[in-house]
């Protein structure tokens, strides 16, 4: 059954704004892989309220997808060992 999710996540400014760039589009084929983006919102650098590994800064996406219900736990797995992901989000949208 596919259903509708949204993912947060924060990526490393360290790695220079095109390896984020590339780090984001590594992410999204992640998604495509096994269901449908819908919407992908980049809303660049914004400073984090407290600090996650020595930074201040992170590059916050927010990705709108379709997926089956066992996806988002496999694509937890991926960004959990996905070097330059700081923090990282998946809530179920739809009721």
């Amino acid at each position: 059954m596919t259903r509708k999710y949204e993912l947060m996540c924060i990526l490393n400014p360290v790695l220079g704004e095109e390896a984020v760039k590339a780090l984001s589009e590594r992410v999204q084929s992640m998604i495509e892989s096994a269901g449908t983006i819908e919407n992908v919102d980049a809303w660049g650098k914004k400073r984090l309220a407290y600090e996650i590994d020595d930074q201040r800064e992170g590059y916050y996406y927010l990705i709108n997808f379709s997926a089956d219900a066992e996806y988002p736990k496999e694509l937890e797995r991926n960004l959990r060992i996905t070097d330059g992901v700081m923090r990282y989000l998946i809530i179920r949208t739809d009721d």
